[in-house]
């Protein structure tokens, strides 16, 4: 920061019904953004019952707490564009999300489990 160097924001995007719907980390512009946050809860409930651990070494924030570290990896705009595909897609379409960035190794593992548990394939194209 102090030599102007800025840092891209990480965002994803879906095509859902020839709209293409864009999100950011903690997005909470998205108009559908609460129910999404939510789904994204009970998607988190359900993998930890598959063995999913969430991987908090790839928070790369000096914070302290393992909890809080945990939900930041919760809100990365690839995890909240792939639950808004989950929720807006057929099921058995496969989810295509596309990001601006490369992908943590946590969401890559949560992704791989997830595409099993929900039977889909998931297909994240990142950097």
């Amino acid at each position: 920061r102090d030599r102007g160097v800025k840092k891209e924001l990480a965002c994803s995007w879906i095509e859902v019904e020839s709209q293409v719907h864009t999100f950011v980390v903690d997005d909470t512009f998205h108009t559908e953004a609460q129910a999404v946050y939510n789904y994204l809860q009970v998607l988190g409930e359900e993998m930890r019952r598959f063995g999913y651990v969430p991987d908090t070494s790839f928070v790369l924030h000096d914070v302290e707490s393992d909890g809080h570290k945990e939900d930041m990896l919760t809100t990365h705009s690839e995890k909240i564009a792939v639950a808004y595909g989950l929720m807006k897609l057929p099921p058995g379409t496969a989810i295509r999300v596309f990001k601006n960035l490369r992908t943590c190794g946590d969401c890559h593992n949560f992704f791989r489990l997830l595409s099993r548990v929900v039977q889909r394939d998931i297909i994240l194209r990142d950097r």
